[in-house]
């Protein structure tokens, strides 16, 4: 199963959101000041993923057979959730994107746990246009859990 893609994803509204393909995607209720400090918000069978930039941002999405493992010193900001997916299928995209556009890919139905990785985050302009952040999205079979953040980006 293991699959990576390079995306660039528009970020707008400072989020993307990977989902189950037949989730409604609604998160405009999760982003609450907790989900927007820890860089996720969690609705039923989507997960939506901060950004720092409020404009198109790179992402690699990596999707594996078993838990990854994790150099906190490497990242600046790393938080994990769960995904519950019921299609069979997943689909990644910006918030405001429209989603049959969006890249959609198998994935067995079943529990997930996804975690974002981000780095780079002290690298943007002073008008926030601009900067060398980029964005890790794992994915993997497990357990359903609670969201839990790695490491807390301070800036």
């Amino acid at each position: 199963m293991h699959q990576t893609h390079d995306l660039v994803l528009l970020a707008d509204y400072f989020q993307f959101r990977l989902q189950d393909a037949s989730a409604s995607g609604d998160l405009s209720a999760a982003w609450s000041d907790a989900a927007v400090e820890r860089m996720l918000a969690l609705a039923p069978g989507v997960v939506g993923l901060g950004t720092v930039r409020n404009m198109t941002v790179p992402v690699r999405l990596a999707l594996l057979e078993q838990a990854p493992g994790i150099d906190l010193d490497a990242v600046d900001h790393a938080v994990e959730g769960p995904l519950q997916v019921e299609s069979g299928r997943v689909s990644i995209a910006g918030c405001t994107d429209h989603l049959p556009d969006a890249l959609h890919l198998p994935l067995a139905s079943g529990s997930y746990r996804v975690r974002l990785s981000a780095h780079g985050l002290d690298t943007l302009s002073d008008d926030g246009l601009h900067g060398d952040d980029r964005y890790l999205v794992q994915v993997w079979p497990a357990a359903p859990g609670e969201v839990q953040v790695l490491k807390q980006w301070a800036g």
